[in-house]
């Protein structure tokens, strides 16, 4: 490599840096103020601010896995849906001393381990692209279905309600998530948590080879590392935050259904994460808030044609901005560089 080229990588690996730097003290100021915003704000707004924000770390899951990998996946509705099914059943069967803990174990293990099942068997026969695609596709019309047909444990066509969840905080003490309020609380700092989690996670040298995979994973291969079991740990823990938001959902919502693990959620997903901007966690979480926030607003304004405004609204900030709106940042911190280092 020339002294220029070393150059300019040096000053896009600092740019990098400093982009993370950056998004991390955002991220701080963002749950901050969310922090604080039931002291100023009550009614609808502390009511569906936290589904938005769960469909935000829903986001998050995704851009993981197409973000930092390289793996575009359509089955993060049907993980998020297990998940919201797996804490319906924990409360209405009164599974162990507290249902609510029995719940979130479960979504999360039932997404883990699902995911981990299916990457397994694809990564290692060298499944790829747009057959991975296919396969998770499937995948989300197969949970479906299964929940549509199950109707005698599911609900069917008509769902499932999933109270509010309670959960047990010594001998003889409960928290009641039952008001608004204290749901926000207890999602908010979740939320903040797995953010937190999988930004750590993407800085180890585990998180470096996950997007080593993106840029050449045959090189990665020739170098002896196996990255078919670097994918399946990385879909499982796609799969675990996936379910985990699923659950947080079904008790928050207070209600499942089979659509909620259908192929038009997963597509929404996708488009969340495409505007928000699939290489930066922070990005897919504000971009799903966003949309999501967008879409009820233009529901209300005009009912008839809100979902031809949302998607000509994608279909702007696509073409606008390549990467989504954190992409569209990343490159103008790039040119301020340039300019700077040229001046």
């Amino acid at each position: 490599m020339t002294e220029g080229g070393i150059k300019r990588r040096g000053v896009v690996t600092s740019l990098g840096q400093g982009f993370l730097r950056s998004e991390t003290t955002v991220a701080i100021v963002l749950f901050a103020l969310l922090a604080g915003l039931p002291v100023v704000v009550s009614g609808y707004t502390i009511y569906i601010l936290p589904q938005y924000l769960l469909y935000g770390m829903l986001a998050m899951s995704l851009g993981l896995l197409w973000g930092f990998v390289g793996i575009l996946s359509f089955g993060q509705a049907a993980f998020f849906a297990l998940g919201a099914y797996a804490m319906g059943l924990s409360e209405t069967w009164g599974l162990g001393p507290n249902p609510a803990y029995v719940g979130l174990m479960a979504s999360l293990v039932t997404g883990a381990v699902l995911a981990a099942a299916i990457g397994y068997f694809l990564f290692s026969v060298d499944v790829r692209h747009v057959y991975f695609v296919l396969v998770t596709l499937a995948l989300s019309i197969m949970v479906e279905q299964i929940t549509v047909s199950q109707s005698q444990v599911t609900g069917g066509y008509n769902g499932m309600y999933v109270p509010r969840m309670s959960l047990l905080t010594g001998a003889s003490g409960a928290l009641s998530l039952s008001k608004d309020a204290a749901i926000y609380y207890f999602i908010l700092p979740v939320v903040a948590t797995v953010y937190s989690l999988l930004r750590w996670v993407l800085a180890r040298p585990f998180g470096k080879v996950l997007v080593g995979i993106r840029e050449n994973e045959d090189r990665l291969i020739a170098l002896g590392f196996r990255t078919p079991l670097y994918k399946t740990a990385a879909f499982a823990v796609s799969g675990a935050v996936a379910g985990l938001a699923g659950a947080l959902y079904g008790t928050h919502a207070n209600f499942v259904s089979p659509s909620l693990g259908g192929v038009l959620f997963s597509t929404q997903v996708v488009v969340w994460v495409a505007i928000g901007g699939r290489e930066s966690l922070l990005g897919a979480l504000l971009g799903a808030v966003a949309v999501s926030a967008l879409s009820t607003y233009l529901s209300a304004l005009i009912p008839n044609y809100w979902q031809l405004a949302l998607g000509i609204v994608f279909i702007a900030v696509i073409i606008a901005f390549k990467g989504g709106v954190a992409g569209a940042v990343m490159r103008v911190a790039e040119r301020s560089a340039g300019r700077k280092e040229h001046g």
